[in-house]
């Protein structure tokens, strides 16, 4: 048997991936280059892994077994290496064999495997890692099955292919164990490798939050500076763990200063050092990033500037920067980034340029903008909300708003999360990631650079196609609280953080004032709430009158929520609040007020309620202070501290303090995510100075809690169990269609082609026949029957009645050539017009299905109906591939003007159920066959009773990447 050529270096097998504790490591493919890596790496192998892996004691590799493991062809022997720095942690290699287990090449489709796992490095999750990329590749090489020879004793390795989610077989033969794994994927190993993926990256930026020390890099000589600031920022906050000062201008006799230790690299500190802000200029942060590495180091908060946002010199310096740091296992918030705050009691961290860190709360807040994130922050401390955490991820070249998804969905400390986006990686890790938090606390997001090509110079976008309606729909469909405004966000924040979520949309309105009840009436039914008629309590209303109103409000059964709207008491001296001698009074006013609004609040059924006052100074204070501190609790903050403390003092068990430390901070997050938003928050009552922001926010936690209730059981993809898909056929047409040589712009179907596709999946496509003259118009309606359509296809002309393309209802002969002769005179020739004939279908709505791959977002199914409401106003639902039964229903009721389709003023509802199985059908094509990049039915006339898809459009394309289902690994910039 002739070896086969060796292929090129398969550069995109390279992959930066995160670790089960949190760090990063490279798995790359093995070169001839790397035989001394192999060696050494072989060196540090304890003898008993050498024995799991060779059966036979084996102490060292022969120049032969050197050359074997280092010489692959990329196809039939494949080795693949973990690097941590420019040394081997790991390996894996596979080798094509036949039925006899003997080498071979393909056809044959089954690999013999084999690991070794440095012994230092074992748990760390590195064989689960290199199982999910050896496996890819394989499944690239036309390899379907692993099989490998594992010792009893082995119980770890056992356990890797176990645990991995593929369908497998195990035998026992001559004293081992014989495992057989499919790598066809499954929906188990899929989720076993999103849950590892969770997992990991959440411990990564758990790691980044509770560090056991702080070292600044680049703290300045003399007072001010950002290093100098940060360093202040850290003390003052009272950060539990050890700081420490590191400058290399620093003089040699210098020990401290402000207080903290200081040293002239991290290397002269002699101890372990979790965290490093980085505050020096950015020609400067290689050495420092390498200093922080070789010293163990495990994560960085990069300030400097001078990166991506500075032009092309910038954006490769901050690749070269991403690529330094993960290879010494660390991972990055930055560059460009305003800093990092815990406030956890077990952290107290604020590695940040803030000056002062927000309160506890239950709010967790990330951003990319330093200058939105000082806003949020000034608002959020305004109103009175504290935060669980804050990130200000700058230029966002390593850690993302995903990572901090991950870290969020399981954090006890944060019930909400609020998230400014400049831009998005990658969007459909995003939604996914998003979808599922938001399934157990809300998620709110304000996307700034909103048009096409105005995103941030410092962030690595993906190109996108989808303009930002489509964004807005897609996000909302995974449960996402897309609003336009940071206002807006920290508005629906505060509600969604101190009280519970909303039932329904009934919502009771009482308060002192008539006209402010109107107003907010007004604003309910603006945002599509069902409001019961305000209850004016009149300016005489006291806070008693205000306790016992709300009391009673929140016991009626008609209503979901309430609306409290204030105005100051108006006395025989005036208004409370007047300047002057009633000062006094308006202050007594707003906390006798916010006292009783609270109390009725806390003693009645959990109902959301907000308030809406003007000019009542200190109410919004009042109301939103955080409940009196029990002397339980106050005494377990403080054994908190203490443990915390202590925890910190001993750095010799490190590793075993993070995971505790880990525990103590997550907890058992599964029990608070089953109680609702705001019920740890007290009895705090936002308060808004308008109503329409007021009722804006109750209208955002509305429609949240109407997804979630929905999400608690979702729909199903159906099978279609019927003959009208034949899948293996339609793969057959499109390879045939694609050819040998594809073009990788794709090609656009020709109309018989694209009805023959659309037909195995049970999408009739009404014929058309062509109509040059008169003469063929009349053969083409014979053979089709009368009443026809004649309507052109020149594209200028395509679906426009209006401009007399389509002549509808010719019933006979004569019609049909006067038709002909008058669409042909006033339009163009027939060469120009393309002319048709189709058989008339029955009366009814005129819709326009559409299915597209956008290369960031992924499959998009959209729905609206045809002509001028979703090519003038844009009305259009969309929906991401694959929809659910439910996703359909709730994708055709989305358009404004669906009622059209319901019996709107008295026509005859639609077949709507038709419908809904249409766009099932076409999102089922489009997910099983990627290389269909676009699908247009148009019109689709549905009728009282079935349906008639009158033209369709479809387009081919080589099938783009899916990164989302391949091997976890780390966006490359």
């Amino acid at each position: 048997m002739e070896p086969p050529p060796d292929h090129a270096y398969p550069a995109h097998w390279e992959a930066d991936v995160v670790l089960r504790d949190g760090g990063t490591a490279r798995i790359r493919p093995i070169t001839t280059d790397d035989a001394r890596r192999l060696v050494s790496f072989y060196e540090q192998v304890s003898d008993e892994s050498k024995y799991y892996r060779f059966f036979a004691p084996y102490p060292r590799l022969s120049d032969k077994d050197v050359h074997r493991f280092t010489h692959h062809d990329y196809v039939d022997r494949v080795g693949l290496a973990v690097t941590v720095g420019d040394a081997f942690i790991a390996t894996v290699r596979y080798d094509r064999i036949d039925a006899r287990g003997l080498p071979a090449s393909a056809p044959a489709d089954e690999a013999e495997v084999a690991f070794l796992v440095q012994d230092a490095h074992q748990g760390r999750g590195v064989a689960s890692a290199l199982l999910e990329h050896i496996a890819a590749v394989a499944r690239e090489r036309g390899i379907r099955r692993f099989a490998a020879e594992v010792l009893p004793a082995n119980g770890k390795m056992i356990k890797v292919f176990r645990d991995a989610g593929y369908t497998q077989k195990r035998s026992y033969e001559d004293g081992s164990v014989r495992l057989t794994l499919d790598l066809e994927p499954t929906a188990e190993s899929l989720a076993v490798q999103r849950g590892r993926e969770q997992r990991a990256e959440a411990r990564s930026v758990q790691r980044l939050l509770t560090p056991g020390s702080v070292a600044v890099v680049g703290t300045g000589r003399a007072p001010g500076g950002v290093g100098r600031t940060v360093l202040a920022n850290l003390t003052g906050a009272g950060f539990t763990g050890r700081v420490y000062a590191v400058n290399r201008a620093f003089a040699e006799d210098r020990r401290e200063i402000d207080g903290v230790p200081a040293f002239r690299s991290v290397a002269g500190i002699g101890e372990p050092v979790d965290l490093a802000v980085v505050a020096v200029p950015a020609a400067q942060v290689p050495q420092a990033v390498a200093d922080c590495g070789r010293h163990g180091v495990r994560g960085l908060v990069v300030i400097s500037a001078g990166y991506a946002e500075s032009g092309p010199e910038g954006r490769a310096r901050q690749r070269e920067l991403v690529r330094q740091a993960r290879s010494y296992g660390m991972r990055i918030i930055g560059p460009n980034a305003f800093g990092i705050i815990n406030t956890a009691a077990a952290a107290r961290l604020n590695a940040s340029l803030a000056p002062r860190p927000p309160d506890p709360g239950r709010i967790g807040l990330f951003t990319q903008s330093g200058a939105i994130g000082i806003a949020l922050l000034a608002g959020l401390h305004r109103r009175g909300a504290g935060l669980s955490s804050f990130i200000s991820a700058g230029n966002r070249a390593d850690v993302s708003g995903n990572d901090i998804l991950q870290y969020w969905y399981e954090d006890p400390d944060t019930d909400v999360a609020l998230l400014y986006l400049e831009s998005i990686g990658n969007p459909r890790k995003f939604t996914r990631l998003a979808r599922r938090t938001a399934a157990v606390k809300p998620v709110v997001v304000v996307k700034g650079a909103r048009h096409s090509g105005s995103e941030p110079p410092g962030h690595a976008v993906p190109a996108t196609r989808i303009p930002d309606a489509t964004v807005s729909a897609l996000l909302r469909q995974a449960g996402v609280i897309r609003v336009d405004t940071v206002t807006e966000m920290v508005d629906a924040g505060l509600l969604l953080a101190y009280q519970p979520l909303p039932a329904g949309p009934r919502v009771a309105i009482l308060g002192n004032s008539e006209s402010l009840g109107l107003l907010t009436y007004d604003a309910c039914l603006t945002e599509g709430l069902r409001p019961l008629p305000p209850r004016d309590l009149t300016t005489a209303a006291t806070p008693d009158d205000f306790r016992t109103a709300l009391s009673e409000v929140l016991r009626d059964r008609a209503c979901d929520a309430v609306v409290v709207s204030a105005i100051p008491y108006v006395g025989e001296s005036g208004y409370a609040g007047e300047r002057g001698a009633t000062t006094a009074e308006g202050d007594g006013l707003a906390a006798a007020l916010a006292a009783a609004l609270r109390e009725a609040a806390a003693d009645a059924p959990a109902k959301p309620v907000a308030v809406v006052h003007l000019e009542i100074g200190g109410l919004a204070e009042a109301l939103s202070a955080p409940p009196p501190r029990a002397p339980a609790q106050e005494a377990q903050e403080t054994h908190g501290d203490h443990k915390a403390q202590e925890a910190h003092g001993d750095h010799e068990a490190q590793e075993t303090h993070g995971d505790h430390k880990a525990q103590e901070i997550h907890g058992d997050h599964r029990n608070h995510r089953e109680q609702s938003p705001g019920a740890l928050g007290g009895a705090r009552i936002p308060a808004y100075p308008a109503a329409e922001r007021a009722v804006r926010a109750l209208a955002e936690a509305v429609g949240y809690a109407q997804w979630r209730r929905q999400a608690a059981e979702p729909g199903k993809v159906p099978e279609f169990l019927d003959d009208a898909i034949d899948e293996r056929a339609a793969a057959a047409l499109i390879e045939r269609l694609l050819g040998r040589a594809p073009d990788p712009h794709g090609v656009p179907l020709a109309p018989g082609d694209a009805g023959e596709l659309l037909a195995l999946y049970g999408i009739r496509v009404r014929p058309t026949l062509p109509a040059p003259t008169a003469d063929a118009a009349v053969a083409a309606a014979a053979r089709l029957g009368h009443p026809v359509a004649l309507k052109t296809t020149a594209p200028h002309l395509r679906h426009r009645a209006d401009l007399g393309g389509v002549r509808l209802d010719l019933a006979d002969e004569a019609q049909l050539r006067l038709a002909h002769r008058e669409l042909t005179g006033a339009l163009g020739t027939p060469a120009e017009l393309r002319p048709v004939v189709q058989a008339m279908a029955p009366r009814g709505v005129d819709t326009v299905v559409r299915a597209a791959i956008d290369p960031a977002a992924g499959a998009v199914l959209s729905f609206g109906l045809a002509g001028a409401p979703s090519e003038l106003l844009g009305d259009l639902g969309h929906r991401l591939v694959p929809v659910t039964d439910r996703d359909a229903a709730e994708l055709i009721r989305s358009i404004r003007t669906a009622p059209l389709l319901f019996g709107w003023r008295g026509s005859a509802p639609v077949d709507t159920p038709a419908l809904e199985e249409l766009l099932l059908r076409v999102s089922r094509l489009v997910d099983d066959h990627p290389e269909i990049v676009s699908v247009t039915l148009e019109p689709v006339v549905v009728a009282p009773y079935g349906l008639s898809v009158l033209g369709a459009s479809v387009r081919l394309a080589p099938p783009p990447a899916r990164d989302d289902l391949g091997p976890r690994r780390l966006p490359s910039y």
